[in-house]
């Protein structure tokens, strides 16, 4: 069967909420693999959307696709047919692998000889956010890497919006007796997490030293709600969403607590900071990775009857809500 290919230009937000199990994309069969990338480094405004179809795509196919990037609403759908090929195959082995701290990123394809001293992760470009390969997410490899060096303890972390798992997973690693949570609004990247758990040895579940999994929007799911208050929140999102969540992260980290914020550009760096230091956290540390900044934070500790406090838990028990 003939392979064809279309190409369409999208935003980082458009290709970051694409909605894969769309009725209208589910309808196509066979199911066209969908990659999307950055057509300029570092600008969220200039993405794409590419979209392999095997066999060649009628006019309700490529309007389907379409529909997943209304920026591209004014442009005429066109696949090309290409060679057959292994499209995510291909798609991969332009990748270099990533280095940051002592985490070392890979893909299927691309492994090569892991650096001494680094830990390897095997995460596949593919559905999710969060391979290693963007600035945001490995200046959060990195902070995660001082934090450690640092001597910081964590014994109930959270990746909030945790794309392909990688962020829980070298938290985990750090701090291998913690409780771990990972969640993200998009269900296919809960899959994906899943996934890249099996495809790197990581334990799913709720006890020490595994990761929790939920679907959900910032914190609205009972899971991340009663595993609060976290010592540890990653958060790679975007600028918007992280204002909007700074009262409600800010009450689900413990007091002394750090809060890792990726996914913003250096001209958002200030107005995210200033959002959470209205909840009492303080900016300790700024790594700058191109035009986007991680930003690590730490809560002030309060004194008197309101502040928080842990649950009573048995032993090998998540740690859960005291009062907020």
């Amino acid at each position: 069967m003939s392979s064809w290919k279309l190409i369409l230009p999208c935003t980082r937000d458009e290709a970051e909420a694409i909605d894969f199990e769309d009725p209208a994309l589910a309808a196509i069969v066979p199911s066209p693999v969908l990659l999307t990338s950055e057509r300029i480094a570092d600008d969220p405004a200039h993405w794409q959307l590419e979209a392999f179809f095997e066999g060649k795509p009628n006019s309700a196919a490529l309007t389907a696709v379409q529909a997943l990037v209304p920026s591209a609403a004014g442009i005429k759908p066109v696949a090309e047919r290409i060679r057959d090929v292994d499209w995510v195959t291909l798609s991969q082995a332009g990748i270099e692998p990533v280095r940051a701290g002592r985490f070392y990123v890979h893909t299927a394809t691309n492994k090569g000889e892991v650096p001494q001293g680094t830990k390897a992760f095997r995460i596949d470009a593919g559905l999710a956010f969060g391979t290693g390969t963007h600035e945001t997410t490995s200046g959060c490899l990195i902070a995660l890497d001082r934090m450690k060096a640092q001597g910081t303890q964590v014994r109930n972390l959270l990746d909030l919006g945790t794309g392909t798992g990688l962020l829980a997973f070298a938290a985990l690693h750090l701090w291998p007796r913690a409780f771990a949570t990972a969640s993200d609004v998009d269900p296919k990247s809960i899959e994906v997490t899943a996934e890249n758990a099996e495809h790197n040895g990581i334990a799913l579940g709720g006890g020490m030293g595994q990761v929790a999994l939920a679907v959900a929007p910032g914190m609205e799911h009972p899971l991340l709600i009663g595993r609060a208050p976290y010592d540890l929140i990653i958060a790679n999102i975007l600028a918007g969403p992280l204002i909007e969540l700074a009262p409600t992260l800010g009450m689900a980290l413990a007091e002394g607590g750090t809060l890792i914020l990726a996914g913003l550009l250096d001209t958002q760096a200030e107005a995210v900071a200033q959002a959470y230091r209205r909840q009492g956290l303080r900016l300790v540390g700024r790594i700058e990775r191109g035009a986007w900044p991680t930003l690590r934070l730490v809560k002030r500790t309060r004194y008197g009857a309101d502040r928080t406090t842990r649950l009573s838990r048995g032993k090998g028990e998540a740690p859960g809500f005291g009062s907020w």
